[in-house]
C-alpha cells in the first residue's frame, strides 16, 4: 500500500521561508512520478511543482524562482523548499504520486496516491 505522510507546515511572516516534506512508502521510488500542490479555502486546488518519473522538474509560474522540489531517494521523502513566502501562498499544501508519467511522453502524471496534508499560513 502507497502511503504519503507530509510534515513542515506552519505559521510564517510575509518573506519567510518553510521546508516541508513528504515521505513517501508502499512503491519503487525511482520510477514514481511525484508532485506538490495546494489548497486554499474557497479557491481550486492548484499544482505547485512536479517530478516526472524521467526526473524532469517542473514549476508553476507563481513559485517559479522561489520554490525549490527536492527527491531524496535515500530517505525516499520529496520536499519542497518555499523561500520569499507571500501571503498568498496560505493554503493546505499535499503531496501526491503514481506509479509513471512523463508529460513529454504523452503519459501526464495521474496522481493516485495523495497525502493528508500540511498547512502553510503566511501572514
Amino acid at each position: 500500500e502507497v502511503q504519503l505522510v507530509e510534515s513542515g507546515g506552519g505559521s510564517v511572516q510575509a518573506g519567510g521561508s518553510l521546508r516541508l516534506s513528504c515521505v513517501i512508502t508502499g512503491y519503487m521510488y525511482d520510477t514514481y512520478c511525484m508532485g506538490w500542490f495546494r489548497q486554499a479555502p474557497g479557491k481550486e486546488r492548484e499544482g505547485v511543482a512536479f517530478k516526472d518519473s524521467d526526473g524532469t522538474v517542473t514549476y508553476s509560474d507563481f513559485v517559479q524562482g522561489r520554490f525549490t522540489l527536492v527527491a531524496d531517494r535515500d530517505k525516499s521523502t520529496l520536499y519542497l523548499q518555499m523561500n520569499s513566502l507571500k501571503p498568498e501562498d496560505t493554503a493546505l499544501y499535499y503531496c501526491a504520486a503514481d506509479q509513471w508519467g512523463v508529460r513529454a511522453a504523452g503519459v501526464p502524471c495521474a496522481y493516485t496516491y495523495r497525502g493528508q496534508g500540511t498547512q502553510v499560513t503566511v501572514s
